[in-house]
């Protein structure tokens, strides 16, 4: 059975430092992919480049049996993703921001006013995302992956700034996305306690 994610030989090299080569992987619906290693060791690079955002040096990423470069399109409309820095605009509201994502992919059958007040951010809607937190803004851009109905979710280092109950919030809802047939890449320092099928990467 094809992967519905999957990589081939893989390389890549930030300036002339090689990153990893002969990198392959393979992920199905209710999968984790743990990305572990030091910092520098090209975790982000891994995700920035399965994204599309940087080109590897050889090796394809397969979505749905094709090409990724030839399909960009379909795969971006199915992922969201958790960045190191959070992506949204800082003059607009936690609401503004939420509602401008809302028009980039499909949206799940979640309640808005629910998951704000699971994230404990309701408090903060009105309020321009710049005079929030860092981990406020984390929890923001975990609300973006909940209100998204996409298979996958990727997530560079999804526990920085956040309180052991943020911790614990982004372990309890990345399970229930496995569970519900979703499919995540996660880089993390933490230890990570995700149910479901879970395929470490250490990258060096």
């Amino acid at each position: 059975m094809t992967a519905r994610l999957s990589a081939d030989g893989l390389t890549l090299f930030r300036g002339e430092r090689l990153l990893f080569q002969g990198l392959s992987f393979a992920l199905n619906p209710g999968e984790l992919l743990l990305l572990e290693g030091q910092n520098g060791s090209g975790k982000t690079s891994l995700m920035r480049a399965i994204a599309g955002l940087i080109e590897f040096e050889d090796g394809d990423v397969m979505w749905d049996g094709r090409p990724v470069r030839l399909n960009r399109p379909s795969f971006y409309g199915s992922l969201v993703w958790m960045q190191h820095r959070v992506g949204f605009k800082a003059d607009l509201t936690l609401v503004e921001n939420l509602r401008f994502e809302s028009h980039l992919r499909a949206q799940s059958d979640e309640d808005f006013d629910q998951v704000l007040d699971r994230l404990s951010i309701s408090r903060l809607k009105r309020l321009p995302i710049r005079s929030l937190s860092a981990g406020q803004q984390r929890r923001v851009a975990l609300a973006r992956m909940l209100l998204s109905k996409v298979p996958l979710w990727l997530m560079d280092e999804p526990f920085t700034n956040l309180d052991r109950q943020g911790r614990q919030l982004v372990m309890d809802v990345t399970t229930e996305h496995l569970d519900r047939g979703g499919m995540c890449i996660m880089a993390a320092h933490q230890d990570v306690d995700i149910g479901g099928n879970v395929t470490k990467i250490v990258l060096q």
